[in-house]
């Protein structure tokens, strides 16, 4: 990963936002367990891991 690499605040916010968001969505469909829940919940489970592993590892902007 180049050293450059690097979150502004304002991308750290909306991927913050797409987590939340996402994140609720799959709970949500997990939960509520109706017809093709399981691909629904990769639909909205894998933005969630993606942008918690983005916030996770790449530092932000100072």
């Amino acid at each position: 990963m180049p050293d450059t690499l690097t979150l502004t605040p304002l991308t750290a916010t909306l991927l913050l936002l797409v987590m939340v968001f996402a994140g609720r969505a799959f709970r949500q469909n997990w939960k509520a367990q109706g017809p093709r829940w399981v691909a629904k919940a990769w639909l909205y489970g894998v933005p969630a891991l993606i942008a918690f592993a983005a916030l996770a590892f790449i530092p932000l902007e100072m």
